[in-house]
């Protein structure tokens, strides 16, 4: 029960009326300082990010702690393996110092005004493709093939300890993927064009698919729709717009699949994260 509510049951209704009037302004001014405490921060940091030359969409940011630990969480969950291991995994795409140079190079080559980045999110990614490993990997909508390099990184470890796989990167732009250069180019390939025409396309089973591309919602059904029939019995499916979209909820809903949602806290920026959905066999 809020003070006000405490007054006005033990004060009669004309002395209730003449507090309010005197005390509303300084209870509005207290409430507005409450909610500008969580807003505040935000407003400051979207304007340092419009005055800079760094990148429009897809973020580079990190997680907050809490959030990495509610990620590690998650994948244990849905792959069934230690928390240990999987923050193993996690530690291992984050010290891999070739993975961070290359990333950083290109980045700067590209985004001259990002001065620091982090894989955020993808880290799950990251994870999903060493514990599943897939023969085939697909992610429709590229942009700079930050993701792309997180998942081939994957695969070309994967492949060393005997269990090769090759990525397919979709995107109508023709310049996505500009990242995806040496060593990580060795285990993937852009296609360009329309997604869901360069899916149907696609013979052989898809054993990981990402979901990044056109967000809205009927286009984002229509390409797991499209991947149905060419997933592997043990596919598992991460959709990126799952936070603003009910498609890979449903689509797991009316196949038999089991889903779950992770939601993302981004460390010291505006934005107010997305997440990563899981589609997995039951």
């Amino acid at each position: 029960m809020s003070l006000g509510s405490i007054v006005k049951r033990n004060v009669g209704p004309q002395t209730w009326r003449r507090l309010r009037r005197v005390a509303w302004p300084l209870v509005r001014r207290h409430r507005l300082r409450f909610a500008m405490s969580y807003i505040g921060p935000l407003v400051d940091m979207a304007e340092a990010w419009a005055r800079s030359d760094s990148e429009d969409s897809n973020f580079l940011y990190a997680l907050t702690p809490m959030s990495r630990l509610n990620l590690t969480h998650t994948l244990a969950n849905v792959f069934d393996i230690s928390v240990a291991d999987v923050g193993a995994l996690m530690e291992e795409i984050e010290t891999d110092r070739a993975f961070n140079d290359h990333v950083r190079a290109g980045l700067l080559r590209l985004l001259p005004g990002v001065s620091s980045f982090s894989i955020g999110r993808r880290l799950g990614w990251y994870v999903a493709a060493r514990l599943t490993k897939p023969k085939l990997v697909v992610e429709t909508g590229v942009d700079y093939g930050l993701g792309s390099c997180v998942l081939c990184s994957a695969l070309l470890r994967n492949a060393a300890e005997g269990s090769p796989g090759r990525y397919l990167g979709l995107d109508i732009r023709g310049d996505a993927g500009q990242l995806l250069t040496p060593p990580y180019a060795e285990v993937g390939q852009m296609i360009y064009g329309d997604a869901l025409d360069s899916l149907s396309a696609i013979s052989e089973p898809i054993d990981l698919f990402i979901n990044d591309s056109d967000h809205s919602f009927d286009y984002e059904a229509r390409e797991y729709e499209t991947i149905k029939s060419r997933m592997s019995p043990a596919a598992v499916i991460l959709g990126d717009n799952s936070h603003c979209s009910p498609s890979l909820a449903r689509f797991s809903e009316d196949n038999g699949r089991r889903f779950l949602f992770f939601k993302e806290e981004p460390a010291q920026h505006w934005y107010p994260g997305a997440g990563i959905g899981f589609s997995y066999p039951r």
